[in-house]
């Protein structure tokens, strides 16, 4: 597995996959046990990959305690990202991106994870009421205090990270470093504006959902269990539209010519995606068995040629709308030497 810094706001240097700890205990009452995690993450490390990204809501605090224990005898190695925002301690207080929800939250993340600092520590979703300046000045006394090292946004809206970003820089804040969001070939919003921003900010990207949910795996047209069974169909993308079907068949029919599962290809052009971009893009795996794992890590070895990506690109495209699509026509009459075509006609009088 190689390694990049994450942005260009920061030297973290991280490998080309996370791994996500979701899965690891059963508090949701889907999971796996100690033992299948543990077999997960050595096989993870094995295979060069030293960025666990985790949540102090995921299986109801146990995936942290499972994660403080595996890093421990290693714990310098490893890049360690939380979350916080839904399940902080101390009630309806302790929710929300507060200060006092923030506080609360890092204490109890830090026992779980039995260690003395976070390496990333995340914003897990915006809420409707918390001033964009107290959450970075607070993310900035923590850095301070050594109890996080770097500080970022997961599910928020462009705009309001770029705000946030402009004025810790104005302040004299800690920086954010990254953004998290939702990307693969089954949802490409982020094309919009999540991603140009990033690239244009210099900030890194880590990708949750890497396979939709397990769509792009296709085992969902052959009925078998996954995501779509174990969370009640929460967080996952069905084929319920001409796009999603379009996607889908590109997916299995380059697997095909590369003979490689559905799952590899999806990844693989990610991390084709995060090779072109100037910052890292960085997907993060979320399984919960050691095949699924063995299934995900072998996009690593997966080469798609030109032609492949533009049919992956193609049938997976979204239409970004206005004001980008008008953009992009103006930008193409200029380039031509026709911007006079944009202009309104003069009509005669007869």
């Amino acid at each position: 597995m190689q390694y990049k810094s994450f942005g260009r706001r920061s030297g973290l240097r991280v490998s080309e996959l996370a791994l996500g700890t979701g899965n690891f205990g059963t508090g949701w009452g889907y999971g796996a046990e100690r033992d299948a995690a543990r077999a997960v993450f050595d096989r993870y490390v094995e295979a060069g990959g030293n960025f666990i990204d985790t949540a102090d809501g995921y299986q109801g605090g146990q995936s942290e305690e499972l994660t403080g224990d595996f890093i421990a005898a290693d714990r310098d190695h490893f890049v360690l990202a939380t979350k916080f925002t839904l399940s902080g301690p101390g009630g309806i207080s302790g929710t929300g991106n507060s200060r006092k929800a923030m506080v609360q939250s890092v204490e109890a993340s830090l026992k779980r994870l039995k260690t003395d600092r976070i390496d990333l520590y995340w914003a897990h979703f915006a809420d409707s009421h918390t001033p964009v300046e107290e959450l970075l000045r607070a993310f900035d006394d923590l850095v301070r205090a050594g109890k996080i090292l770097y500080a970022g946004l997961s599910n928020f809206p462009a705009w309001r990270i770029a705000r946030a970003d402009a004025i810790a820089e104005l302040r004299g804040w800690a920086p954010l470093v990254g953004v998290q969001m939702e990307y693969s070939l089954a949802e490409r919003s982020a094309d919009r504006e999540l991603l140009p921003m990033i690239e244009g900010l210099g900030l890194g990207g880590a990708l949750w959902s890497p396979l939709g949910g397990g769509l792009l795996t296709g085992k969902y047209r052959n009925n078998e269990e996954g995501r779509l069974q174990g969370f009640g169909g929460r967080l996952v993308h069905r084929e319920d539209s001409e796009r999603a079907t379009a996607t889908l068949d590109a997916v299995l029919a380059v697997a095909a010519e590369v003979d490689a599962p559905p799952a590899q290809v999806a990844i693989a052009w990610l991390l084709h995606r995060d090779a072109a971009s100037s910052t890292a893009l960085v997907p993060i795996l979320g399984p919960r068995t050691l095949a699924q794992l063995d299934g995900t890590l072998g996009a690593l070895n997966v080469k798609l040629s030109p032609d492949q990506l533009a049919r992956l690109d193609a049938a997976s495209a979204i239409q970004l709308g206005s004001p980008y699509d008008t953009i992009a026509q103006t930008a193409g009459a200029i380039a031509g030497g026709q911007a006079e075509l944009l202009l309104p006609r003069k009509v005669p009088v007869a």
